[in-house]
């Protein structure tokens, strides 16, 4: 999905300007003869003349080579602000998710409006893909509304590992619209997923009135599941419609996309509802604001980490949102999750982490 460059080429052409550039003073008084006898071939080095030259090379390999496991670094500290941003979104109690999810818009598009225009890439995109970016706006900022309310309405745990079965709706949605294989093992973790997530919700038909009564209100603990639960669902929508543009669109145009479709929902969602309010205390404000530069951050670092590592150690370094749920939920709200939790949240995390590790798989033979 991140368009490549071309800093390589650029950076090979400027190194042959410079040689060329730096012959000494009498050079340029030769025969053309002897300077043509004397430039090396295609491919071949200004310094040396063998093709490839080794010592270049390997300087050049050593200079571009990242520092091993700054991919699982980078993956980690995304993971770290994406959930210290579900932790504030937990915390700020007094303001509805979709009025935190418009702070949230307004936040990034300060910040992207700059980078588009420094890209050159304008604000409309390709019109042979406006309807996906459109889609891909409407879905993915739904996607985040509905995350945003499932943290308050439930526990962050909870909410956090049924977030992780979007990519069991990815294989799904990718096997109904771009037609790709949906294999015995997808069936496999699809079931894994539904497992888990009954686990987490304890219905009481299955589960009877005794697992219900340890909630405090599980109507609205309920409502949090199902509303992570479609979270997931769009979330899969959307990465689908991205694959679909693939790397036709620039990444940060679909991003534009995003947070303005989502300002423009959140406003008529609250006017509707009537929920528009300012925040009463100083530290909710500090709270928004921090919640968008935590997502910001978790962007961007995850967008290095693909860059640099490969796919399927990200996905599953990318787990570590769960670690740090239950970590969080114990320490700053003494809520230790139950056993029926934990069982779920492993069949969930052991999901994600066997599509990962199959795509990875599958990409490397």
């Amino acid at each position: 999905m991140r368009p490549l460059d071309n800093s390589g080429a650029a950076e090979q052409l400027e190194s042959v300007l410079q040689l060329k550039d730096n012959r000494p003073p009498g050079a340029s008084q030769q025969p053309a003869a002897a300077e043509v006898a004397e430039t090396p071939g295609p491919g071949r080095c200004w310094q040396c003349g063998s093709s490839p030259c080794g010592s270049s090379a390997q300087q050049e390999a050593e200079k571009k080579a990242p520092c091993p496991g700054l991919g699982l670094f980078y993956t980690l500290l995304s993971a770290f602000f994406f959930s210290v941003g579900s932790l504030l979104v937990k915390k700020v109690q007094d303001i509805h998710a979709v009025e935190i999810s418009a702070f949230r818009c307004v936040f990034q598009m300060l910040i992207i409006i700059p980078c588009l225009i420094y890209r050159k890439t304008g604000f409309i995109g390709p019109k042979s893909q406006r309807i996906f970016l459109l889609l891909r706006g409407v879905l993915g900022s739904i996607a985040m509304i509905l995350l945003y309310y499932a943290f308050q309405a439930t526990s962050l745990a909870d909410a956090t590992v049924i977030t992780f079965s979007c990519p069991v709706f990815t294989s799904i949605f990718a096997c109904i619209f771009l037609k790709e294989k949906y294999s015995p093992w997808d069936a496999l973790f699809t079931a894994f997923t539904i497992t888990g997530v009954i686990l987490i919700v304890r219905p009481p038909f299955l589960f009877g009135s005794s697992a219900v009564e340890m909630e405090e209100d599980y109507s609205v603990h309920l409502k949090g599941t199902f509303a992570a639960l479609a979270h997931a669902v769009f979330a899969a929508v959307t990465l689908v419609i991205l694959r679909k543009m693939g790397k036709s669109v620039d990444y940060m145009l679909s991003i534009w996309y995003y947070v303005v479709a989502g300002l423009i929902e959140c406003v008529t969602v609250l006017f509707a509802l009537g929920e528009w309010s300012l925040p009463y205390c100083g530290l909710d404000r500090l709270f928004l604001i921090l919640i968008g530069l935590c997502g910001l951050g978790g962007q961007v670092f995850l967008t290095k980490a693909i860059q640099i590592e490969k796919a399927g150690l990200v996905a599953l370094m990318k787990t570590m949102d769960v670690v740090f749920a239950f970590i969080f939920q114990v320490i700053f709200f003494n809520n230790i999750p139950s056993w029926w939790t934990v069982g779920g949240s492993l069949c969930v995390v052991a999901s994600s982490t066997g599509a990962a590790i199959r795509k990875w798989y599958q990409s490397s033979r």
